[in-house]
């Protein structure tokens, strides 16, 4: 659903709303909230909320205002038809009104903004893999998968097949855009895949999905798990990340490879050149860097038409759109920022006109290709070496990113079961 300013309070009241979320993410990624009533919403509407940003946005304290983006307004279907819950994403304020200078989505939407400038036009979709496990008699989550089925497996072996599909449904019904969904590889693996939209709104549902999927997965005694790596011996989960970009309309990665234009491939070897230093972003825990090089889960810089465990995947689908596929981020990733560094680090790589090279192709066999970042630690090194992430995320977010980072390095390096404190922290 989208509304006006003009449309909200008549939505409001002619639909028995009583609670209003005003919803935003940290740092790191996680969702955050204040519940208004509907009384309060002009007021946050025309000045913003006030809160405590201390620990969420930045180390120092900092007070700012929750204004909500009133196109974002959408009804959370698992809340009672009587008395119903809505909620609205929320642009970030300074206490005198102006935008924050570490206001994630602000900053994803000025970068759609140069893009769109410099006559180009993107799109993003997203497949997230998600994990199902049963619960015990007091509804705590067990490492016990719902199911043992395979990939692409039906009933009875796909047990995950009616919570898959009200997930769907509850995601269709708050405008989310799901496309398809299936079992996967692992047992109780699953994974829903949305339908292309412009990268701040792709992000914002990347957020509320996990809360829908834990949302639905609770209601049906089962427990719903993002973690990168729950299982050992199993495949990991991945947020895939596909990205469609145009110039004057026409799509720059072409029909096919061999007429795939100079500007896409340049946009494909920025991003290759630079994904070393942002990989923090895309892979934040130290639970990342156990999927990552396992299975099919990429570990090397390479890309690919043919092969299909690459790092970035060119893909050509009949009778739609021509994409390149980023596979090595995982759904702990904060959206708004590794979407930003994604679509940066491909603009600067047609900005230098930088050159696709052959031997990075995954499908040649010769090429010793780079390393991904191997450990949260070598993650966080390689960022903060990053003349590129310097340049394009501030400060006050990066020393937060940073500083949290090294205190769950410390945290797992202190803990006497380090796969327990994940589990504990991450499942």
């Amino acid at each position: 659903m989208f509304f006006s300013e003009s449309d909200v309070t008549e939505f409001i009241e002619d639909n028995d709303v009583k609670f209003i979320r005003l919803t935003f993410c940290d740092t790191l990624g996680a969702m955050k909230n204040i519940a208004i009533l509907p009384r309060e919403l002009p007021r946050a509407i025309a000045y913003g909320i006030p809160f405590n940003a201390t620990g969420l946005l930045e180390e120092q304290h900092q007070n700012l205002l929750l204004k909500p983006e009133c196109t974002t307004l959408s009804v959370l279907p698992w809340r009672p038809q009587s008395g119903r819950v809505v909620r609205f994403f929320c642009n970030l304020m300074t206490m005198d009104g102006k935008p924050y200078a570490g206001d994630l989505r602000q900053n994803l939407r000025n970068t759609m903004r140069e893009i769109e400038e410099n006559d180009y036009q993107c799109q993003i979709a997203t497949r997230c893999e998600f994990y199902l496990f049963k619960t015990d008699v007091e509804g705590n989550p067990t490492r016990e998968p719902y199911d043992q089925g395979g990939y692409l497996d039906i009933a009875p072996l796909d047990k995950c097949e009616n919570t898959r599909r009200e997930i769907c449904l509850s995601l269709e019904e708050m405008g989310l855009n799901p496309t398809s969904s299936c079992h996967k590889h692992g047992p109780g693996q699953n994974e829903i895949d949305f339908a292309c939209s412009n990268p701040l709104t792709a992000a914002d549902n990347m957020m509320h999905y996990k809360t829908v999927v834990k949302t639905i997965a609770a209601q049906n005694g089962l427990y719903a798990s993002f973690m990168p790596k729950p299982l050992p011996n199993q495949n990991g989960s991945a947020l895939k990340i596909n990205i469609i970009v145009r110039k004057h309309g026409q799509n720059i990665f072409g029909s096919c490879p061999e007429d795939m234009t100079p500007e896409g491939k340049s946009f494909i070897a920025g991003i290759l050149n630079r994904i070393c230093g942002f990989t923090l972003f895309a892979n934040p825990i130290v639970n990342s860097y156990e999927r990552l090089q396992l299975h099919t889960a990429p570990g090397r810089v390479n890309w690919s038409s043919e092969n299909r465990v690459p790092l970035i995947r060119l893909m050509y689908v009949p009778g739609g759109d021509a994409i390149i596929e980023v596979r090595s981020a995982d759904a702990y990733c904060n959206p708004y920022i590794t979407f930003q560094m994604l679509l940066r680090a491909g603009m600067e790589g047609i900005h230098h006109q930088e050159q696709l090279k052959e031997e990075w192709d995954a499908a040649n066999v010769t090429t010793v290709f780079q390393k991904l970042p191997t450990s949260l630690e070598e993650a966080l090194q390689m960022a903060r070496e990053s003349e590129f992430v310097k340049a394009y995320l501030p400060n006050a977010i990066l020393h937060d990113f940073f500083q949290k980072t090294e205190q769950q390095i410390q945290a797992v390096s202190e803990a006497e079961d380090a796969q327990a404190y994940s589990y504990h922290h991450f499942f």
